[in-house]
């Protein structure tokens, strides 16, 4: 069956690095279309990163410039390099992933298959 499953979160200081995987299974990974989204306590969900089966790469401007998405699909693997970590950061990190590419920027309802997430805290 599908799995989604992220791993690599943790706690950290303001100023630092995460790296979150994402391995995925059950799917024709390659043919995909994978994104990252976060949610914080009391607040909505939100996109942070997505990459298109293509390779095609964008970002909320939250993010943009300290975050890197990036997809090995040699190893169905998504990552999520996360530097200049900042206490706003602090969230459930979550994959997800849809079939095929050209969607634009991606919302949570769009996704077809979700991970369960990983928790990042990052202290000041």
């Amino acid at each position: 069956q599908v799995q989604l499953v992220e791993s690599g979160g943790g706690s950290v200081q303001s100023g630092g690095s995460l790296r979150l995987s994402c391995a995925a299974s059950g799917f024709t990974y390659s043919s995909y279309s994978m994104a990252w989204f976060r949610q914080a306590p009391g607040k909505q969900r939100e996109g942070v990163a997505a990459v298109d089966s293509n390779g095609s790469t964008s970002y909320s401007d939250s993010v943009k410039g300290r975050f890197t998405i990036s997809r090995d699909n040699a190893k169905n693997t998504l990552y999520l390099q996360m530097n200049s970590l900042k206490p706003e950061d602090t969230a459930m990190y979550y994959c997800a992933a849809i079939r095929g590419r050209g969607y634009g920027w991606l919302t949570w309802s769009q996704m077809g298959y979700w991970g369960r997430g990983t928790q990042v805290t990052v202290s000041s």
